[in-house]
């Protein structure tokens, strides 16, 4: 046995008697074994078939944490600690290191159940984000599957509903569309079971304890168009850029802006700082007469902007990927699509006052320009500005908040304020 008075051993339960048979001389030299009780059942099972009526060690089960650590610092016995997979990983080993000198402990990992799961699925996982839920704020869940992972574990927190809660939480946030979502119970035992839920109808009554939840995203469905609405399209129906995911107008806000607009039966719509081309492409589903003009500086946004034009059946008269300024000062806007009637300023920036002298040098004709902004530094130094430059100009401000489920309750998850100018020239 090493010379470390406690021994962490991880244990992949797929070969739990072959295991025990390769450790049995470390086994036989220890004072004491201890682990979670699921393993230390087996562990008497194997000592039943090696017929090792003689062994008097002290057995001890980890399940009540805070007293094995009271057992472990009164008596200093060579002991060996089993552990399900890495105790290391989100296991006993983060809380022996805090009670004990690492000159006491010595680690032996086996594979994780994170790593069963993949391997029981036949799926990579070197791009996997996880996090744990266990004893912990579900706003960490939120936060991370905001950022549209390629695939998420959660480690889940069966006291609060486990599997059950991260799928209402799922389908709190909107994305429940996104990801498939598994389970898995009791991986490397002989009952151990997977699944692949897809409706909360789908989980067993008897879901174990001791499970997992694995999220794989989607290749993006196109939801039919007879069962779009008019406008107020969830934030999932649209591509979003893979390098910021989330930046995107949310339904919330998209709606007030369609509203503000008083969108004309036809005319010229100009969707600056478009981004995935939300509040355009759903002014052309209201209004099938307008024009629409996209323009939007980050490199891949067109290809995401004719992508969604497709999802929602519209097709912008034109979609430029460019600075706005550049655009203003170019001829890059042909000369049918050169005087707007509406204008959506958005992506904020430092030179909106520059870019909105630009823009009424375009104007010809009676026009509504509405500009969302997150900033009040932005609001103060704007509203001056314009307030010289057009006939009537209002200013909004919206909170909106979305029902996130926590176990049995629910909780208000606030979505960023947004303050809306509304100008009439």
């Amino acid at each position: 046995m090493p010379n470390e008075s406690i021994q962490i051993i991880g244990i992949d339960t797929s070969c739990v008697e072959f295991f025990f048979d390769n450790k049995e001389q470390q086994i036989f030299e220890a004072e004491r074994i201890a682990g979670p009780q699921r393993i230390i059942d087996s562990f008497q099972i194997w000592l039943q078939k090696k017929k090792k009526s003689d062994f008097k060690q002290e057995l001890i089960s980890t399940d009540k944490l805070d007293h094995f650590i009271s057992l472990l610092k009164k008596e200093d016995k060579r002991t060996i600690i089993f552990s399900g997979g890495d105790p290391l990983w989100y296991g006993i080993g983060r809380l022996l290191i805090q009670n004990f000198p690492l000159s006491k402990l010595y680690f032996e990992p086996a594979a994780t159940s994170f790593q069963l799961a993949f391997s029981r699925l036949g799926k990579p996982w070197q791009d996997t984000q996880w996090i744990s839920l266990h004893g912990r704020d579900p706003l960490q869940f939120e936060k991370a599957i905001k950022k549209l992972p390629p695939s998420l574990v959660v480690l889940t927190d069966s006291s609060r509903g486990g599997a059950v809660e991260v799928f209402q939480l799922l389908n709190s946030i909107g994305v429940e569309n996104n990801y498939e979502f598994w389970t898995f119970e009791r991986l490397g035992y002989q009952n151990e079971r997977i699944l692949k839920v897809n409706t909360i109808k789908d989980f067993p009554i008897d879901l174990d304890p001791l499970h997992l939840v694995f999220l794989f995203k989607k290749s993006k469905p196109i939801t039919p168009l007879d069962k779009l609405p008019l406008f107020g399209i969830d934030d999932s129906v649209f591509i979003q850029n893979p390098d910021c995911p989330g930046l995107m107008t949310k339904k919330e806000i998209r709606v007030q802006i369609l509203a503000e607009l008083n969108l004309p039966n036809k005319g010229i719509i100009w969707d600056i700082g478009s981004g995935v081309g939300s509040i355009g492409l759903e002014a052309l589903r209201i209004s099938k007469n307008l024009k629409l003009l996209s323009i939007d500086k980050r490199i891949g946004s067109k290809n995401i902007i004719e992508k969604n034009s497709r999802r929602l059946g519209v097709k912008p008269s034109l979609i430029i990927e460019d600075e706005i300024l550049n655009v203003l000062k170019s001829d890059k806007i042909s000369d049918n699509l050169s005087s707007p009637d509406r204008i959506i300023l958005g992506g904020g920036g430092s030179y909106l006052n520059l870019i909105i002298e630009e823009l009424f040098k375009r104007i010809k004709r009676e026009c509504i320009l509405v500009i969302p902004l997150i900033s009040l530094k932005s609001l103060s130094k704007l509203e001056p500005i314009l307030k010289s430059k057009v006939n009537r100009i209002s200013i909004g401000h919206h909170q909106s908040y979305r029902g996130v489920n926590i176990g049995d309750d629910i909780r208000l998850s606030p979505l960023n304020p947004v303050f809306i100018l509304k100008c009439e020239l």
